[in-house]
């Protein structure tokens, strides 16, 4: 089995139509643009890609598009009951798509470790031959912990790691209590202001990133520094630093309800005109939070001009 879970894998986001649909010739381009720059992989539907708004067939015939235009691929199982949940996995074998990340069951007993156990083997049965991922976040209000992940990891060898999402202490307690009991286990780095944290405290192998859609060259530089610094390099773990805290009120967009309006206005300003709506016409951005992001934004680009100027 292959690991997909390496590098810097940018969270998706689906474009619309006009009609505010998704737009899967836009998605592929997209994701196509990201793997020449130098991702290793993107992920498709996670919450980035706003999968409570589509349907299940839409969000499997984006899984299709990508898959088919040679996008290495890994799919979100986010779902609000665990046949949907595993309906994704088996379509995502089947398609040819290169690994899970398997979301937690939210809203019904989404607190009972019983009912995650089962979620969590449903999904994984139905994918054997995949890599997965728990996608770990408080936000689904449910942490998984070493107990569950290797009763899981004993019965589905597929299941090769975490996406940690949760704060630092979070990121910690999966380093103290989980990989470092397998070096065979796998740690993301799923939160972009964690990123530093995650590969030089933590020991993670890759970065899931939002921030990334819109900045992909500077991500890779900061996780490609991330790594030197974790194998002790002072100076590459000071402009890590350095990199890490210049990006943090953008990265910190990935922590908020928000996230989506925030990164979709962020690749307008590239030039991206197509991530310009969202599927809900009420779903916007006020003038003071665009200007904010406005700011912070062209801020940051003229600090890592002059940052990267004096290297």
């Amino acid at each position: 089995m292959s690991n997909i879970f390496i590098g810097t894998i940018p969270a998706l986001m689906t474009p619309c139509t006009a009609e505010r649909k998704p737009d899967f010739d836009a998605l592929v381009r997209k994701g196509k643009e990201l793997i020449e720059i130098g991702m290793s992989a993107v992920v498709y539907c996670g919450s980035m890609g706003d999968w409570p708004l589509l349907t299940e067939a839409e969000r499997q015939e984006g899984v299709a598009h990508l898959v088919a235009a040679g996008v290495p691929t890994i799919v979100g199982t986010g779902a609000v009951n665990s046949r949907e949940a595993v309906a994704h996995a088996a379509h995502a074998a089947k398609v040819g798509a290169h690994g899970l990340m398997v979301i937690p069951r939210v809203l019904s007993r989404g607190a009972s470790p019983a009912a995650q156990e089962a979620h969590f083997s449903a999904i994984l049965a139905a994918a054997p031959n995949l890599p997965a991922v728990i996608y770990n976040s408080p936000y689904y209000g449910f942490a998984t912990r070493a107990e569950l992940f290797f009763k899981l990891r004993r019965q589905y060898p597929n299941l090769v790691g975490f996406k940690e999402f949760g704060g630092a202490a979070d990121m910690r307690y999966a380093a103290e209590h989980i990989t470092s009991q397998d070096d065979s286990v796998i740690l993301m780095a799923g939160v972009d202001t964690q990123v530093v944290h995650g590969f030089v405290n933590c020991g993670a192998t890759g970065a899931i990133t939002g921030i990334g859609n819109a900045l992909p060259r500077e991500v890779l530089q900061l996780v490609e520094l991330s790594r030197q610094a974790a194998k002790g390099d002072a100076v590459a773990r000071r402009r890590a630093w350095e990199l890490s805290e210049a990006l943090n009120v953008l990265s910190s967009f990935d922590e908020g309800t928000d996230l989506v309006l925030y990164y979709k206005h962020l690749m307008v300003l590239n030039g991206d005109q197509e991530y310009r709506l969202h599927f809900n016409e009420s779903d916007a951005l006020s003038d003071a939070q665009r200007r904010y992001a406005e700011t912070q934004y062209q801020l940051f680009r003229q600090w890592y001009a002059n940052w990267s100027a004096a290297a």
